[in-house]
């Protein structure tokens, strides 16, 4: 019978004391392992049970809770370890304490529920495990591309995990409850990991473990693809295998990688002179793989990098001190000698450089193949050939800009003829240039032009460039540090021009180049776009793809919310909605457009005179930049990314820019503004210093329905009913809950209008988070990252919008002085050209001067000797020569052809009055002219585009409210005035009688 003790009324506890009957278990006595294990059920207790303490053979057991269990573990085999693993614990709530740390490379945990030992774990550990997954995936997407992530069970391999549980009637997988099996939603209890506790485990050795095991597992997979000696290679069709490659002669075999198949097709060409024995050429599909920047799985994928190895015989991590152990002894870049063609050197350069740095110390691997750029030719027997853009314009204003030569540009490898290649090859050595051996400096160099984390390094190396740099090819050997200080940086440069806008127009090249072409055609009607495309290509020397162009075209004429506030080219067809932000616009080829309304009251045709115009192949194209009436650059915002640099602004309202050029007339001070987007409805609140948040509209209609009648700028309807899905549907995995029941749709391509549907009881829940976080419609932008080419074509960042204004202001205003001049003079030479009509009428009318049956010379002294201005197409004015007036040339007779011209009519009675009548007008159109200030021009050209501007925002939201039965919301928030100058009568000008060249003044 048992025997029964008084307890000790100071302490209640529970003591279990027995004696096992050995003899059934077929023991003498307990032996080490059954003991070990009773002990661990003791331990175990004590550390999976709160507030209690454990005795063990009359000896307290030292573990107060559940951390200093899991402390247990680190002990013994663990002590003699150099590191230990770091616990991470947390206690969750009264049902749940978990601890993390990281693993040997094998999943292992330690388990409780309801302090039963889950020795083989179950959902409760699964779903501690999972949380930790998600958050280590996502902090490893940041360490690395994600198309590196591990995958989960490669991330649970190196978690240890704790739980320490309390489930409400568990159910277990057998009755040794080794592991729980009840699903998760049965648990009674949530254990969400807090932040805190998920950034401990990241700052532990658990992600950078994981790190470095990917990369070695990818570097094995990287090996996969080696190339190794042997004399043929197979599978690789474009490849024209050198005869010596991989043999015993190999190392003096030379691998050509060209730029494309046509540049593949000259070196083939010229392999006709060099032979096939010793030279392989392969050519690349444009731009090789910044590898410096990708990760390891896009490398393995690159199909082209796995060429060049197995083609060359390169081996992964290899160090090479010679090229014995390689197919080609010599590797030979030939591109195009333009911008592009240096990149892609470069790359290639990159490439060598990150994953085989030895090979570009081995003097005499490395090769470039140059070949001219520009050809300048006189006569038969005298060529000259420029191999860069910067020395042949520095030869050209050396000699007289190339007047007697015929100028040939060589824009691509494809230009040059067989013949040429034949050339070229046959001076192998004027035109094969070795690199130099590599040192640390070159590596420092490489790593600053290719590694993206360097943007700063760039922009230091960007702004130390010194117009008029190239790279002098006529040296025997090119050091790597030359070719990127000399060449590599043109193309950074050409990649800013490219990719930046001007502060002056608010144009990139592109865009620049299409107005140019608008303008030249005076396109006031329609054209395809298509054809734009070709016409835009051929008149503005534009050499870089259609579909691009045409892209750009698209761009100009869309006027959608969040597009552009004054597109300059009309939209007729499809160009893009805010559907899908304009990537819904139809094909060029369906679509037409053409100059709007509004383009040349800003872009003004007066000042197309005062333009700096660029020539390229002898051809007059576009000017550094237009010089519109108010900042583009504002009035449209722009974005773009070059080298180094890149560049976001928002739009502004227009006449908010126009009233504060009117007051900076006036000399007040700007008036603050503020991004403004057309037809947009939402708000855009600045939360601090060129910081603003732009907030959609969601309101309440019911206890179970809210409406969407705006989205952020820059979201677009698609996307956000994709967003919506996912509220309905829930996120994958689980991750979150889905909290709306449907939507529906009742949007059109240019308003935005969901009702959506929610049960009550979420609908409080979404009320009290706030319905625009909860919906995510709202998101921040700033403006301190106004990077913009000024008027010198120089990068600057300007710090705020009231200094774009400035700069714009001051140059504007400048050049409507050079305007007023300008017009002053044409008018003056129009006055002067009328009176010597109307003179030389009345002369020949009165017999003073007399031209019929007289000889060509003698009528041109005559008119000479009677004090008359020649004038010509460039409106230069000649005047009279005293001392040399014996013979006529062909200029003279083209100077007095605007008299000699005239029809007999102008002899006419009638004629001569309507020539002092224009006289008269013209010189009452100076006068007027003369009594105005550059302020007064400015203000009348403001004041048009105002009107017009006014006009065509009326227009937009009559068409956009057409059939809808109620008129939109005004775009504009309140009515804006511009003080209008004071009056003055228009006068139309007609310059030189040609009626292509009326301006208004």
């Amino acid at each position: 019978k048992p025997k029964l003790n008084a307890a000790n009324k100071k302490e209640d506890f529970t003591r279990i004391t027995f004696k096992p009957d050995l003899s059934k278990f077929g023991m003498t006595e307990i032996d080490a392992d059954t003991e070990a294990l009773l002990i661990k059920r003791v331990y175990d207790l004590a550390g999976s049970v709160k507030n209690i303490k454990v005795f063990l053979n009359g000896e307290r057991i030292i573990v107060k809770n559940f951390k200093q269990y899991c402390e247990l573990y680190f002990k013994g085999e663990m002590a003699d370890r150099e590191t230990k693993p770091t616990l991470i614990y947390e206690n969750v709530n009264d049902r749940w304490e978990v601890g993390v740390c990281a693993s040997d490379g094998q999943f292992q945990q330690v388990s409780f529920v309801n302090s039963i030992c889950t020795t083989k774990g179950g959902t409760h550990v699964n779903y501690i495990t999972d949380q930790l997954v998600r958050e280590i995936t996502e902090s490893i997407k940041k360490k690395m591309k994600q198309a590196n992530i591990p995958k989960p069970a490669q991330i649970k391999n190196h978690l240890w995990v704790f739980v320490n549980c309390l489930i409400e009637n568990p159910s277990f997988d057998s009755q040794t409850k080794e592991t729980l099996t009840l699903q998760r939603n049965s648990f009674g209890s949530t254990a969400s990991l807090s932040e805190e506790f998920v950034k401990k485990v990241l700052k532990t050795d658990i992600v950078e473990s994981l790190v470095n095991y990917m990369k070695v597992k990818q570097e094995q997979q990287l090996r996969k693809t080696d190339g190794h000696k042997r004399s043929r290679v197979s599978g690789i069709t474009k490849l024209d295998d050198a005869n010596h490659a991989g043999t015993r002669f190999g190392a003096n075999c030379t691998l050509i990688l060209t730029e494309g198949d046509s540049a593949k097709t000259l070196a083939v060409s010229g392999l006709s002179v060099v032979g096939r024995d010793s030279y392989g050429v392969f050519p690349l599909r444009g731009k090789l793989l910044n590898v410096r920047d990708a990760n390891l799985k896009q490398v393995f994928e690159n199909q082209e990098l796995n060429h060049i190895k197995q083609i060359l015989g390169l081996q992964h991590a290899k160090e090479y001190t010679s090229t014995d152990s390689l197919r080609y002894g010599r590797l030979m870049i030939m591109t195009d000698q333009d911008h592009d063609g240096s990149h892609i050197k470069g790359l290639i350069i990159n490439f060598l450089d990150h994953f085989y740095p030895s090979l570009l110390k081995l003097p005499g691997f490395l090769f470039e193949f140059i070949t001219p750029i520009v050809k300048a030719t006189k006569g038969k027997s005298r060529e000259i050939s420029f191999y860069t853009i910067p020395e042949y314009e520095t030869w050209k204003a050396a000699n007289n800009n190339g007047k007697g030569w015929i100028i040939k540009y060589y824009k691509g490898l494809g230009t040059s003829t067989a013949e040429d290649a034949r050339k070229y090859f046959s001076k192998m050595d004027q035109h094969r240039k070795p690199f130099t051996s590599a040192d640390e400096d070159d590596h420092r160099l490489i790593d600053m032009a290719f590694n993206k984390k360097r943007a700063d390094d760039r922009k230091q190396w960007l702004a130390n460039f010194t117009p008029g740099t190239f790279m002098d090819h006529s040296t025997d050997e090119i050091q790597i540090k030359d070719f990127i200080n000399k060449e590599l940086i043109l193309f950074s440069m050409a990649d800013n021009i490219r990719s930046i806008p001007s502060v002056v127009d608010g144009l990139k090249p592109g865009q620049r180049k299409i107005l140019f072409s608008c303008f030249k055609r005076n396109l006031k009607g329609e054209m395809r776009v298509a054809q734009l495309t070709g016409y835009v290509a051929e008149h503005s020397a534009y050499h870089h793809g259609e579909q691009s162009l045409s892209s750009t075209i698209v761009g100009l004429a869309q006027d959608y919310v969040g597009s552009n506030n004054i597109n300059l080219l009309v939209p007729a067809g499809c160009f893009g909605t805010r559907l899908q932000g304009g990537k819904d616009a139809a094909s060029p080829r369906y679509i037409f457009t053409g100059l709007s309304e509004l383009a040349r009251k800003i872009f003004r045709k007066e000042d197309d005179a005062l333009l700096t115009y660029l020539n390229e192949d002898g051809q007059s194209i576009e000017p550094e930049w237009y010089l519109p009436i108010l900042p583009m650059i504002l009035v449209n915002g722009a974005e773009g990314i070059g080298t180094g640099w890149s560049c976001k602004l928002p739009n502004y309202n227009p006449e908010d820019i126009v009233n504060n050029l009117l007051r900076k007339m006036r000399g007040e001070e700007y008036e603050k503004m503020h991004p403004w987007y057309r037809g947009f409805k939402g708000e855009i609140v600045e939360e601090s210093e060129g910081s603003y948040k732009v907030t959609g509209i969601i309101q309440q209609i019911s206890n179970t329905s809210l409406e969407i009648t705006e989205l952020p700028i820059g979201v677009w309807t698609q996307s956000y009913k994709e967003l919506l899905e996912e509220f309905m549907t829930g996120s994958d995995k689980g991750k979150k809950e889905p909290f709306i029941k449907d939507y529906k749709e009742y949007h059109t391509d240019t308003s935005v209008h969901f009702v959506v549907n929610l049960t009550e009881e979420n609908m409080k829940k979404v009320l009290e988070e706030g319905l625009e976080n909860k919906f995510k419609l709202s998101k921040t932008f700033k403006t301190t990252n106004m990077v913009l080419f000024n008027s010198e074509l120089k990068i600057t960042k300007y710090a705020t919008i009231n200094k774009i204004m400035d700069d714009f202001y001051k140059l504007r205003l400048e050049y409507y002085e050079k305007r007023k001049e300008w017009l002053a003079s044409e008018l003056s030479k129009g006055c002067e050209q009328l009176e010597n009509k109307v003179r030389f009428v009345t002369e020949i009318i009165e017999g003073k001067l007399i031209i019929q049956n007289r000889k060509r010379n003698v009528i041109i002294r005559t008119l000479k000797e009677r004090g008359y201005s020649a004038f010509f197409e460039n409106s230069e004015v000649k005047e009279s020569d005293e001392e040399d007036n014996s013979t006529a040339t062909a200029n003279d007779v083209e100077g007095f052809g605007y008299l000699l011209n005239m029809s007999i009519w102008h002899l006419t009675w009638e004629k001569v009055e309507q020539l002092k009548k224009e006289r008269d007008v013209k010189q009452n159109q100076l006068d007027i002219l003369k009594n105005k200030s550059p302020q007064d021009l400015w203000k009348e050209d403001l004041e048009e585009f105002v009107i017009s501007w006014k006009e065509m925002d009326a227009k937009k939201a009559e068409d956009s409210s057409s059939g809808k039965g109620k008129k939109p919301a005004k775009s504009s928030p309140k009515k804006r005035t511009v003080k209008k100058p004071a009056p003055a009568p228009p006068a139309k000008v007609i310059l030189l009688e040609d009626s292509d060249k009326d301006y208004t003044v």
